[in-house]
C-alpha cells in the first residue's frame, strides 16, 4: 500500500471468489415489486470495475475537495493507469511530491486541477510543478 496525505493506494487482489448472487431484474426504489419468478446469477466485481488489470488500482480519498463530483472522504477509487487524461476527466495527479485527485481543466497547453467543493482553490500546472498525471478514474465505490 502506498499512502500520500489525500489518497492510500492499494493494488487489486485477484478474487478466488466466484462472484456474489446478482438479481437481474432490478430492485425497485419506488413500490415493492414482487420477489417472484427472480434468477440468481453470480457477478465479479472485478469483471464490472476492472478494465484493464496491469493498469488498475484502488485508493481510498482523504478529504472533501470533490464532494461535489460525488467523492467523499473514505470513498474507494477504480484508477485506470491505461486511459488518456482528457479535459473535464477526473485524474490522481502528482503534483511536487503529493498525489491529489481533481476534475482536470485543459485549454491548449494550459492545465487546471479544479476540486469540486468551492473551499478549495483551483491549482494552475506550471513549469514549475513537479507534476504527473498518474491516471483517471473509472468508478468510485461507497460505503452506506
Amino acid at each position: 500500500m502506498i499512502t500520500s496525505e489525500n489518497l492510500d493506494f492499494f493494488a487489486p487482489k485477484p478474487s478466488e471468489i466466484e462472484g456474489a448472487f446478482f438479481i437481474d431484474n432490478g430492485i425497485s426504489a419506488g413500490f415493492p415489486a414482487p420477489a417472484e419468478d427472480f434468477e440468481q446469477e453470480r457477478v465479479s466485481l472485478d469483471e464490472e470495475l476492472v478494465r484493464n488489470k496491469e493498469t488498475t488500482f484502488f485508493a481510498k480519498v482523504k478529504g472533501q475537495s470533490m464532494i461535489n463530483a460525488g467523492l467523499n472522504d473514505q470513498d474507494l477509487l477504480v484508477i485506470d493507469r491505461s486511459l488518456r487524461p482528457e479535459d473535464k476527466k477526473i485524474a490522481v495527479c502528482y503534483v511536487d511530491g503529493e498525489f491529489t485527485v481533481k476534475r482536470l481543466r485543459v485549454q491548449g497547453n494550459e492545465i487546471w486541477l479544479q476540486p469540486e467543493n468551492p473551499d478549495y482553490p483551483i491549482i494552475k500546472i506550471t513549469e514549475e510543478n513537479d507534476f504527473v498525471i498518474w491516471g483517471i478514474v473509472t468508478n468510485v465505490i461507497k460505503k452506506v
